[in-house]
């Protein structure tokens, strides 16, 4: 073994005794000079850098973006036992289920954190993706590789692997955040779980470096599947890969046990060096847990017991209103500032009017506050009035920019009408340049951001304006990712009128009904001009939906706007397509489960694009279902029904076409 590989080894051995053990054996002075040794030998001789080498933890220049990457297999979410009833009601569906079989159960601390999945491939590092919806996740790899207790590199035989787990940021960490963010005069972080996602999720992998952030493993799998016969046995190989698994875990005999579990870890909660928020419990062994298989949702043979959140009394000191995206006006309690389970509380929405006179809260009035989930602070009830009070009133024009406010007959959100409004501006733009709609390449959030700034965009039609100069002159801009971005804006004017009136941000117009108004109407200007009742003569527009397009396209800054994106060249006209004739003409189909190659919107445009729907429920009049792995309540529906249920590869013979 080399010079340079035996000193890696050493350092890669520290770091697991201070960053996973918390057993130290060396000072910091000693490791950063071994540290400092080997940056000195790989900077001697540039090829003896590896990428799991301990000096690669950071570096590179700040990303621009995220790409999104498929799962090995899903990442489902946890159905939530919220008391002791609901969990021995999981523990007799269990039994149940199992026909009297003996089993036991895994009980580890619910980490209230952010999930990652992290692939090895030759005992090495390789990807590390967020949990995203669960099917796809953002690729955070340069990020994730900076998290100390992470292991770049791992021992033993299984070379090729994936372990599951959970981000966090410890609370000693989070104060530290707090009190540094302070001195800087920035806000305080509201708490460690948003933190810690926030910290992964940064363009520049120094400052995740800095956010101190822990790995907490809690999956292995081998090929997307579970890599043991019991999940306790996963624990036990990820601890002797060298990752950090919770300490806090038990094998549970029976329910009782658990629930003891759960009872113990509720009443230490507050000094543990994380946040928690519950106990998740999965049944131990594999072959049980693929025999109680899925819901659409949840395994059915794991849950989390969450524990009740915690509240406390304060005083709303005024209500005032915020702006969202779409227009919303969101009223929002700003309260006296009051410790709910170790965070300080001082601000909580109380989402519309409607919810207001629900909780018959005003200004002035003492109220009992909770963290729901112990994250979200909600209003619950008032406890006594204020003395003296004042009551909400929803303003009649829009507190940012003075445009007119509309509460349409039925709805419970009164909106600003104006796109271009400033509370809305950096969201919409945002929304404007994201991938499904006008799909601009390297106009993220971050760049949106400088660019409201910086007085260079005031609607989505600045975008035209920008000139190479003016992104090149931004921060952590260069030229080349000024050129990315202006490809992607002229890219733009290429793409078709169902993106574009997606992105015009219209209240309850998105994806699928602006392709549905496009082909109804064939031009943008058809739908602006067309009344109430010819709006509804389109597919799945209802009156609802009609009179925000109409109250939308009243609005005279709306309109100057799309003024302004048909002189820099958008696309205004839409060819229909007839599908009459194609070979799933009047055909309906639900997609379920993971097809083998197909995404489910591959699938979906190529069912429509010959001439079938797509529905998101089973019912008498659907067609067929096409139910991929882990197919659930849907694919289960139709066999109550007696619909015929596809494969991927029966669909694609439908179409005419070979296995993808």
């Amino acid at each position: 073994m080399s010079k340079v590989e035996q000193l890696r080894q050493q350092i890669r051995r520290h770091e697991y005794l201070y960053y996973v053990l918390d057993q130290p054996e060396i000072s910091d002075a000693e490791y950063d000079a071994m540290m400092r040794e080997l940056q000195a030998m790989e900077q001697a001789d540039p090829a003896l850098v590896t990428p799991d080498s301990p000096t690669q933890r950071v570096g590179g220049a700040p990303r621009e973006g995220f790409v999104k990457l498929p799962h090995s297999s899903p990442m489902l979410s946890l159905d939530n036992a919220l008391n002791e009833g609901e969990l021995r009601a999981f523990d007799q569906r269990v039994r149940d289920l199992l026909g009297g079989e003996s089993f036991r159960y895994v009980a580890e601390l619910k980490l209230d954190g952010l999930s990652m999945a992290v692939q090895y491939r030759d005992h090495s590092l390789q990807l590390a993706l967020t949990r995203g919806d669960g099917s796809e996740g953002e690729d955070v790899t340069p990020n994730a590789r900076t998290i100390r207790s992470l292991p770049l590199r791992v021992p033993g035989e299984r070379a090729a692997f994936e372990a599951r787990g959970e981000v966090v940021m410890p609370n000693a960490a989070f104060q530290k955040l707090n009190a540094d963010r302070e001195q800087e005069g920035l806000p305080r972080y509201a708490n460690p779980r948003n933190s810690s996602a926030g910290s992964l999720r940064v363009l520049d992998p120094t400052i995740t470096a800095n956010r101190q952030l822990d790995f907490y493993a809690y999956f292995l799998l081998a090929d997307g599947q579970p890599a043991r016969g019991s999940h306790w046995e996963a624990l036990e190989e990820l601890t002797a890969l060298g990752f950090k698994v919770n300490p806090a875990r038990a094998l549970c005999e029976d329910i009782d046990e658990l629930l003891a579990f759960c009872r113990r870890y509720e009443a230490e909660r507050d000094r543990l060096p994380f946040e928690i928020d519950g106990v998740v419990a999965k049944v131990d062994s594999v072959p049980q847990q693929q025999r109680l298989g899925w819901t659409a949702k949840f395994p059915r043979w794991a849950i989390a017991f969450k524990y009740a959140a915690r509240q406390a009394e304060t005083v709303v000191e005024k209500i005032d209103v915020q702006v969202g995206r779409t227009g919303a006006l969101t009223p929002v309690a700003h309260l006296k500032p009051v410790a709910v389970s170790g965070v300080m509380v001082s601000r909580s929405t109380l989402h519309n009017e409607d919810e207001i006179a629900r909780l018959g809260v005003a200004a002035g009035d003492t109220v009992l506050v909770e963290r729901s989930g112990d994250v979200i602070p909600k209003v619950v009830k008032v406890i006594r009035e204020g003395d003296p009070r004042t009551p909400f009133q929803m303003p009649a024009t829009c507190p940012v920019c003075g445009s007119s406010v509309s509460r349409p007959e039925g709805e419970v959100v009164s909106r600003c009408l104006n796109s271009s409004c400033p509370a809305r501006l950096i969201e919409s733009v945002a929304h404007f340049a994201a991938r499904p709609v006008l799909d601009i390449a390297g106009l993220g959030d971050e760049l949106v951001k400088q660019l409201v700034k910086a007085g260079l965009v005031h609607s989505v039609a600045d975008l035209y304006d920008l000139t190479l100069e003016q992104l090149a002159g931004l921060e952590r801009m260069g030229t080349k990712s000024a050129e990315r971005v202006l490809a992607g804006i002229a890219r733009s004017k290429t793409l078709p009128l169902p993106r574009v009136l997606n992105g015009l941000g219209i209240p309850f117009v998105g994806e699928r009904t602006a392709q549905f108004l496009a082909e109804h109407f064939g031009s943008l200007d058809a739908l602006r001009d067309a009344d109430e009742a010819q709006l509804q003569q389109a597919t799945e527009v209802g009156p609802k939906v009609a009179q925000s397009i109409r109250r939308w396209f009243a609005e005279e800054r709306n309109r100057e706007v799309v003024e302004r994106l048909r002189a820099a060249g958008l696309t205004f006209t839409h060819q229909k397509v007839d599908r009459s004739g194609g070979p799933l003409a009047g055909m309906t189909f639900v997609l379920t489960g993971t097809l083998p190659t197909l995404s489910r919107e591959q699938a979906k445009e190529m069912i429509e694009t010959a001439g079938g729907k797509v529905s998101g429920s089973v019912s008498k009049k659907t067609s067929y279902v096409v139910a991929g792995e882990e197919a659930g309540s849907k694919l289960e529906k139709a066999n109550e029904l007696g619909i015929k249920v596809l494969s991927q590869s029966d669909l694609l013979a439908m179409l005419g076409k070979l296995e993808a």
